[in-house]
C-alpha cells in the first residue's frame, strides 16, 4: 500500500470528499426526518382557510359586516365551527415571531405568535395540557391580558420545570407588554411537518375586538364537504356585502403545496448524493480491478507460497477498508467542526447520526465494490500467473 501511495492518496481524497458530501446531505436528511416525526399538534383535515377582502367598504363598517358573516357561517349546514385568525395560519408560508421572557436577566423564549379566539381548539383540535383556554371570562379589559403558551415555550421560560400557570410574562409586540399565562397547550406547528418545532404562544382575540383578526377565518367543515358548500359560502358573503371578496383554501391542499416546496431542496441534494455515490462506487471498482490486473504476479507468488484463496480475498478487502478508514478519519475531523461551530444550527444528535450514516454507507460501499474483485484475485492460479509474469 505504501509503494502505491500516490494512487491510494487520490483514492483517500475521493473517499474524504464523498464523506463530506454524504455527511452534509445526511445532516439535512436527518434534520428533516426528525421534524417530520414530531407531532403537528393539530388536525388539519376538514379545515378550510377563508381569506376575506373588504374591498372598498369603509373601515368603520367592516367589523359589523364581519360579525354578520360569522353569524351566517355558524348557522350554515355543513360547518362545525369558525375561528378568527390572521395570516400565519397552518401551511400558509407566513410567520409572526417575537421573544417572551419573565423579567430582566431571565431566560427568553423565541417563538411564534398566534392570534386566537375561544373557538380555535374546536376548529384545529388543539390540546390543552395545563390550565385552560380562552373564554368569556377574558373579555374584560385586564392590566395583564391572558396568554396561552405551548409546552416548548414553557420549557424555554422555566427550564427548572416550574409551571407557567399564573406567571407574568413579557413580550415586545410593537411595545413591551405584560401578559398572564392562563394555559399551556401542546405543540402548534403552523410551519408544517418539515419545519423545526419552535415555541409559541397565543394572544386572545375577543368577539368584540375590532382591530385584529379581521380578514382570515379558519372553518371546520363536516367530512365530505366540497364545492357545493364552498359555493354556498361565497354566495352568502356576497349577499351580505357585494364589495367583499373571499377565497377558500382547504388546509390539506395547502399542506401538499408546502410539502412540495419544502421537499425540493432535500430531493435535489439527494439526487446529487446518489450521483456521487455511483461515481465513487465506479471509481473504487475500477481501481481495484486495475490493481488486481497489475498484481497478478504478486498474487501468484503468494498463492505459490501457500496463501489460500480466502487469504487473498481478505487482503484485497482489508486494503480497501484501510484506505476507506484513512479517508473517513479526515472527513470526521471536518465533520466534528459542524457541531462545535454550530454551522447549521441544529442539535448535536443530528450531526452524530449523519456521521454514523455516512461512515456506515461508505464502509458498505467499499465492501460491496471489493467483493467481486477480491473473488477474482482469489481465483488466480499461481502457475498461470507466474507463467504470464
Amino acid at each position: 500500500m505504501w509503494n502505491r501511495k500516490r494512487a491510494n492518496g487520490l483514492l483517500i481524497v475521493e473517499i474524504f470528499l464523498a464523506f463530506v458530501v454524504l455527511f452534509s446531505v445526511g445532516s439535512v436528511g436527518v434534520y428533516t426526518w426528525r421534524n417530520y416525526q414530531t407531532p403537528l399538534g393539530f388536525d388539519y383535515q376538514d379545515v378550510w382557510e377563508i381569506d376575506l377582502n373588504p374591498g372598498t367598504q369603509p373601515r368603520a363598517e367592516q367589523f359589523g359586516t364581519l360579525q354578520r358573516i360569522l353569524q351566517r357561517l355558524r348557522s350554515t349546514p355543513g360547518i362545525v365551527s369558525v375561528s378568527r385568525s390572521v395570516s400565519n395560519t397552518p401551511f400558509a408560508f407566513s410567520e409572526n415571531s417575537t421573544t417572551l421572557d419573565t423579567g430582566e436577566g431571565t431566560p427568553q423564549g423565541y417563538g411564534d405568535v398566534y392570534d386566537a379566539d375561544a373557538e380555535l381548539p374546536e376548529v384545529m383540535g388543539l390540546r390543552i395540557v395545563a390550565g385552560r383556554w380562552f373564554d368569556r371570562r377574558d373579555d374584560a379589559v385586564s392590566r395583564r391580558p391572558p396568554v396561552v403558551i405551548t409546552e416548548l415555550m414553557q420549557r424555554a421560560l422555566f427550564p427548572d420545570g416550574q409551571s407557567a400557570i399564573g406567571k407574568t410574562v413579557r413580550a415586545s409586540l410593537g411595545k413591551p407588554e405584560e401578559f398572564q399565562v392562563i394555559g399551556v397547550s401542546g405543540p402548534y406547528r403552523a410551519g408544517g411537518e418539515l419545519s423545526e418545532p419552535r415555541p409559541g404562544f397565543f394572544l386572545y382575540v375577543s368577539p368584540q375586538d375590532t382591530a385584529r383578526a379581521m380578514q382570515v377565518l379558519l372553518v371546520r367543515v363536516r367530512p365530505g364537504a366540497g364545492a357545493a358548500l364552498e359555493k354556498r359560502i361565497t354566495n352568502d358573503v356576497r349577499a351580505i356585502n357585494a364589495s367583499w371578496e373571499m377565497g377558500v383554501n382547504p388546509l390539506p391542499t395547502q399542506r401538499l403545496a408546502q410539502l412540495k416546496v419544502n421537499l425540493a431542496p432535500p430531493v435535489i441534494l439527494g439526487m446529487v448524493c446518489i450521483f456521487l455515490i455511483v461515481n465513487v462506487a465506479l471509481g473504487l471498482f475500477g481501481v481495484l480491478w486495475l490493481n488486481i490486473s497489475r498484481r497478478r504476479g504478486e498474487i501468484g507468488v503468494r498463492r505459490a507460497m501457500g496463501a489460500t484463496a480466502g487469504n487473498i480475498s481478505l487482503q484485497v478487502l482489508g486494503e480497501i477498508l484501510v484506505l476507506t478508514t484513512f479517508g473517513l478519519g479526515l472527513g470526521l475531523l471536518v465533520a466534528a467542526q459542524f457541531p462545535l461551530l454550530g454551522v447549521m444550527g441544529v442539535q448535536t444528535g443530528v450531526y452524530l447520526t449523519a456521521m454514523l450514516l455516512a461512515a456506515g454507507l461508505l464502509y458498505l460501499l467499499a465492501t460491496v465494490c471489493a467483493l467481486y474483485p477480491s473473488r477474482l484475485a482469489a481465483g488466480i492460479q499461481p502457475a498461470v500467473a507466474l507463467r504470464e509474469e
